[in-house]
């Protein structure tokens, strides 16, 4: 529309220009609200393995429920292939993981974890600097497995080393008691063997071996208001 004679708007785009800034004002506060409720209330729902349940996510919760106390959250253990497998169903909003995973999942990387033999205190062992890869078959084997991806069983193929297995359980904690009674050795994630209460030795492999920790989603942009705040303070993972 054509300015009048004085280079004044008519009032009437006047009134429909500030109509629109009002509107456009009006979704944003609106979109503002919904956010800061979304931060308000609500749950975040995690799949992890019990290292990370045990070692890492207390104290995350803790430092992130001082910052929104009405977050809930809601905890699924499993194996990596359970936990990739809620991830891409929704189940879950992420999952800790071991490194990589499918291609169609978004992963931050956050750990190395070392792989380490445990011994009971007296083995013959006890004392090297560096386990030797040939006595892992030379010993009864405690295997710490469950489903596939399992990365222990990586490390034996790698070497070509057929152990003797006489256990096989997805429970961390039964693995070290038994180890602790003398009834085999292991290999278990440094992460694992924090705080624990047997009296173990751990022995770094004479050929490092390690698992990549990182979380994994379907799609960060799609994530709740609350999951994506979690994600700033996966730093506070150690105390």
């Amino acid at each position: 529309m054509a300015l009048n004679n004085r280079g004044w708007r008519p009032i009437e785009q006047v009134n429909d220009r500030w109509k629109k800034n009002i509107c456009n004002e009006h979704e944003i506060l609106l979109t503002q609200i919904k956010e800061l409720q979304g931060m308000q209330s609500g749950t975040i729902r995690i799949g992890t393995f019990s290292s990370v349940a045990t070692h890492w996510l207390p104290n995350i919760i803790k430092i992130f429920k001082k910052d929104y106390p009405h977050i809930d959250f809601e905890l699924l253990l499993g194996d990596y292939t359970e936990i990739e497998g809620w991830i891409t169903e929704g189940r879950v909003d992420f999952g800790f993981l071991r490194l990589p995973t499918a291609t169609e999942l978004e992963t931050i990387f956050l750990e190395q974890d070392r792989l380490l033999v445990v011994l009971p205190e007296d083995h013959a062992f006890a004392h090297c600097e560096r386990f030797p890869i040939s006595e892992l078959c030379k010993n009864p084997f405690m295997l710490l497995e469950k489903g596939a991806k399992a990365e222990i069983s990586e490390i034996f193929e790698q070497h070509q080393i057929s152990p003797i297995i006489h256990f096989t359980t997805w429970d961390d904690y039964a693995i070290m008691s038994m180890i602790e009674n003398g009834l085999g050795i292991s290999i278990l994630p440094e992460l694992i063997l924090q705080r624990i209460p047997y009296n173990l030795i751990a022995k770094e492999l004479e050929v490092p071996a390690f698992r990549n920790i990182g979380l994994a989603m379907r799609n960060q942009q799609s994530l709740s208001i609350a999951a994506k705040s979690f994600l700033h303070y996966l730093a506070y993972r150690k105390k």
